[in-house]
């Protein structure tokens, strides 16, 4: 019996040639990323007595959640992870390049089949690059700095197998909502997800991000699609190293298997307060936005900017809603900025902003007042997730946002569609 890619990477990663779900493996972490957590674990390390980590080279840090710095106490963090990086001679510090996940990927820092651990849970980004990726907390990082390696279960892996053609105004942001809104949030607690079929084979990385990234909202641990042609191409000009494909044995075992048709798929919003509360567009009814934000690690990507800029070009933001859009990272925005894009949503009335986390942890810029509604291209619609608790949060696509940005409204963007898009 052959092995899912779980199981082959956690099998190289504690040196044995073969491991199955439910099995205990302490692994050599190939990567280690830390956005503004990484003080915590300065202070951890320090405290235990640890003047050095295990591979320097290894590890990437990233100020993202939190740029620029909003309070002091954030501030002296930021001074803080500076000396850190100087003290612990860490090569890898990209600074504020954007957001972390898009950082490591733009950076080169994701390659397929290798074991990638962060302080953030939507560390499974990187398995729409076929690397095995995950969130951690400060303890266990802290572990993982000093030691390069950390315990952990091989989960077992549910197969969702995608079919079907997208019809005009569908995103992969709707159909990993769609998923959480049939399967629940519940679907893959500690378990892998692999995302196989023709639906998966056409889409773009950035695509492949999206779902990957809400993985953890299903529960998983690592969300994975197959490193083929179009990974390999892409990371050719982002690393030194020779990436290889990779994907599952052919006999691999699963614990489940689904098929998702997305052919009659419609536009899908998640409503508060769970990204499971989802229901397609249609249902929503007459539901007033305050405001509408495009940006996250799930959707502030180029084609996402596109897209969105696609929708806007020569109309207006509606007077009564403001649009925020926030860049991925400072390549998207200079990507964007070339492209015309940030010039469309000028024009309409939108407000850029640096690029990075921006509203969606809550931490600064563009809160919620109470009883405000906003639409967001996030990953999480949790109660108060983006300022007051007394707010509302609807999630949705690039598109969804920017058509309820334009008439004030939760709105079907495929009014607005000319062509077939799946990104």
């Amino acid at each position: 019996m052959g092995m899912t890619m779980a199981e082959k990477v956690l099998a190289r990663a504690s040196g044995q040639k073969r491991v199955k779900a439910g099995q205990y493996v302490t692994a050599s972490v190939d990567r280690m990323m830390a956005h503004e957590a990484f003080a915590s674990c300065f202070i951890t390390l320090k405290r235990l007595g640890v003047n050095k980590l295990y591979d320097p080279d290894r590890v990437v840090i990233i100020l993202d959640h939190y740029f620029p710095a909003p309070t002091v106490r954030m501030a002296q963090g930021h001074k803080l992870i500076r000396q850190a990086v100087e003290e612990f001679g860490i090569k890898n510090f990209l600074g504020h390049a954007g957001i972390c996940h898009q950082a490591m990927v733009e950076g080169g820092h994701v390659l397929p089949g290798r074991l990638i651990l962060a302080t953030d849970s939507h560390t499974t980004t990187y398995g729409a690059l076929g690397a095995a990726s995950a969130g951690i907390g400060v303890t266990e990082m802290s572990y993982v700095l000093a030691t390069g390696e950390l315990w952990m279960q091989v989960p077992p892996t549910i197969r969702f197998d995608l079919t079907g053609k997208p019809v005009p105004g569908i995103m992969s942001k709707d159909i990993v909502l769609y998923i959480a809104g049939e399967f629940s949030t519940e679907i893959a607690q500690y378990r892998a997800i692999e995302f196989t079929g023709e639906v998966a084979k056409r889409m773009s990385l950035a695509s492949r991000m999206t779902l990957s990234n809400m993985g953890v909202e299903l529960g998983a641990k690592f969300a994975f699609f197959e490193a083929d042609e179009k990974t390999i191409d892409y990371l050719k000009e982002r690393t030194t190293e020779t990436p290889s494909r990779f994907g599952p044995d052919p006999d691999a075992e699963y614990e489940t298997e689904h098929s998702v048709d997305i052919t009659a798929l419609e536009p899908q919003v998640a409503v508060p307060h769970n990204p499971g509360n989802v229901k397609p567009v249609s249902e929503i009814g007459d539901q007033p936005v305050d405001q509408a934000f495009l940006g996250s690690c799930t959707n502030g990507r180029l084609e996402d900017l596109a897209v969105a800029a696609q929708i806007l070009k020569g109309r207006r933001v509606n007077p009564g809603t403001r649009l925020l859009v926030t860049p991925a990272s400072q390549k998207v925005m200079l990507d964007a900025t070339r492209a015309g894009y940030v010039e469309t949503f000028l024009e309409a009335g939108a407000h850029i902003t640096p690029a990075g986390c921006g509203p969606c942890p809550g931490g600064h810029m563009g809160l919620l007042a109470s009883d405000e509604v906003c639409i967001s291209s996030t990953n999480r619609n949790f109660r108060g997730r983006m300022g007051s608790p007394e707010s509302q949060l609807f999630l949705g696509s690039p598109a969804t946002v920017a058509a309820s940005a334009i008439t004030g409204r939760i709105t079907d963007p495929r009014q607005f569609w000319s062509e077939t898009t799946l990104s």
